[in-house]
């Protein structure tokens, strides 16, 4: 085969194996994403779309399991343990949320000041009880909280003190509210860290030129920059708080008498499903927490995007 001949031969195999690329291209992206997409549609889309089918009917001693379309969802808009519990949650989240994400805000502007001795034991200790199963904590401080055998009510008893009161109606909240804090306070200030790391060095240089001290940097410079990772936390923070059930359920055996079946909106729905089952009623009660949720953390990100466009 002469040169002339070769040359129209090469230029032909190159074609072909360039048109072949782009479809073994085309097919590597789906054949890596479909483990995930099976997955998330057998355990995600699967159950919401059965829990929806469920909400939509109803099991009656006489007829059975029929259909009654939205009428589970009118009873729970008007149902009023579930508004109770809805309330409660509110208030949880009014008054834990905001502590919980300004102490997070501390530990991580401390770290980040490099001021601190020992930081990185220090970031360690604060980000250790993350890693504490939420079962096990709530387990940990319904053992400190104990009014007879706790350490609090030990010491108390030694000292002559009066008796502490973590698991009575007006303190229980606060208890709550301390666990929840001492387990995520470690996740939020990660966050927050890593942000404040990523900030370019040049603007506390420049800020530092024109005379600005540690303060001022840390008000002007780090929390403008630290917007979109603090309304990240709180948003995971608004959607946590309205997913409140393990340590209320497991606070419920040491304080039956305070924390009842429907002390959270996630309890009550569990107690239906399980304990009275109701699996119909307590599906729609699901769903209308779940859009309580969406509608929450949609108007949190919509506040905030309209405070930074203007």
């Amino acid at each position: 085969m002469t040169a002339t001949t070769a040359a129209p031969y090469e230029v032909s195999q190159r074609a072909r194996s360039t048109r072949r690329r782009p479809v073994r291209h085309r097919a590597a992206g789906p054949l890596f994403v479909a483990p995930f997409l099976v997955l998330f549609v057998l355990l995600f889309l699967a159950p919401l779309a059965y829990a929806a089918y469920l909400s939509l009917f109803q099991h009656r001693l006489i007829g059975g399991t029929t259909f009654v379309g939205l009428d589970n969802y009118v009873t729970a808009v008007s149902d009023p343990l579930l508004i109770r519990g809805v309330l409660r949650v509110a208030t949880f989240l009014v008054i834990q949320v905001p502590v919980m994400l300004l102490l997070a805000l501390l530990f991580a502007l401390a770290l980040d000041s490099g001021l601190l001795r020992l930081a990185r034991v220090v970031r360690l200790g604060i980000f250790v009880p993350y890693a504490v199963p939420s079962v096990v904590a709530a387990l940990m401080w319904g053992y400190l909280y104990g009014p007879d055998y706790g350490p609090f009510a030990q010491l108390s008893k030694a000292f002559g003190l009066a008796m502490p009161r973590f698991l009575t109606d007006g303190w229980m909240l606060g208890s709550l509210a301390n666990i929840v804090t001492w387990e995520w306070v470690g996740y939020n200030m990660i966050i927050l860290y890593v942000a404040l790391r990523a900030i370019p060095h040049d603007l506390y240089e420049a800020a530092a030129m024109d005379g600005a001290g540690a303060w001022r940097i840390a008000w002007s410079v780090k929390l403008p920059a630290l917007r979109p990772a603090l309304l990240l936390t709180m948003v995971f923070s608004v959607i946590g708080s309205f997913q409140l059930f393990n340590e209320p359920n497991l606070l419920q055996r040491i304080a039956p008498d305070v924390i009842d079946s429907a002390y959270t909106a996630n309890l009550y729905a569990y107690s239906l499903a399980f304990t009275s089952q109701q699996v119909n009623y307590a599906a729609a009660v699901s769903f209308l927490l779940g859009i309580v949720i969406v509608i929450v953390s949609y108007a949190l990100l919509l506040t905030a995007n309209r405070r930074r466009s203007s």
